[in-house]
């Protein structure tokens, strides 16, 4: 058995160990009637568990070339296992410092082949996929591309991959030019994002926040303003859900 297989085996026993029936139970109710569609199964493990079996496994393997590591990370991914989905993404992401602009077409592969709900589609695009196009901004034209898919993850992750750049107060003008493009989308989830999106820009520009949801408020979903105008000033909030 290779190296590679043996430590996707043991991972899925160690996984199996720790499963947690009642925590189980309450992520499948937490999940969307629509997400369950997608095929996703979860084993019941705890976060801070699958994160301590994610830097176990990886000591094994980091010495080993990127290529190698991502191979790994995409044998994990085919499982559609949610916990065997966040070591992954976790692995992919301490990658960060050995990027190189080709892993664009590994990350947008992932995105649109094993990313089947809100959980993986924000942890790959608030970690890896968020790095990734903080080191190469060139890539912004493609994600735009996004927000026309019929993939609502595809959509979701348009937004919602720009926040790790937000929070290290970059690409603020792209930040809006993705809201106009998601502004009137049907999806709930999809507004979230980009509402989400919104929110984390208005940690440091506040006051070009509310202009934009001031400007949109009449057209933009309630659900994107609401998470848009979460952390602003009372008054501010008032005015913004106030019906012209």
């Amino acid at each position: 058995m290779s190296t590679e297989k043996r430590i996707i085996k043991e991972i899925n026993q160690e996984l199996k160990k720790h499963i947690d029936h009642e925590y189980r139970d309450s992520v499948q109710k937490f999940t969307k009637k629509e997400d369950r569609n997608d095929r996703v199964t979860h084993y019941g493990v705890k976060t801070p568990i699958v994160r301590k079996i994610s830097t176990k496994y990886y000591s094994q393997i980091k010495a080993k070339p990127k290529e190698e590591i991502f191979k790994i990370c995409e044998d994990l991914l085919k499982s559609r296992c949610s916990e065997e989905k966040t070591i992954a993404f976790d692995w992919a992401f301490r990658l960060r410092k050995r990027y190189e602009e080709s892993d664009f077409n590994i990350f947008e592969l992932w995105l649109k082949k094993y990313v089947t709900g809100w959980g993986s589609c924000d942890d790959l695009c608030t970690h890896a996929f968020g790095a990734f196009i903080y080191q190469f901004p060139e890539f912004i034209p493609e994600i735009k591309k996004w927000s026309k898919s019929e993939n609502r993850w595809m959509r979701r992750a348009s937004a919602v991959v720009l926040i790790y750049s937000i929070r290290r107060d970059k690409y603020l003008e792209t930040v809006f030019e993705i809201a106009d493009l998601l502004l009137l989308d049907k999806e709930d989830l999809v507004q979230k994002g980009y509402g989400w999106m919104l929110k984390e820009a208005s940690n440091l520009y506040p006051q070009e926040v509310f202009q934009y949801v001031m400007k949109h408020r009449a057209e933009m979903p309630r659900t994107s303003l609401r998470y848009a105008i979460e952390k602003m000033p009372p008054e501010w909030k008032k005015k913004a859900m106030r019906r012209k």
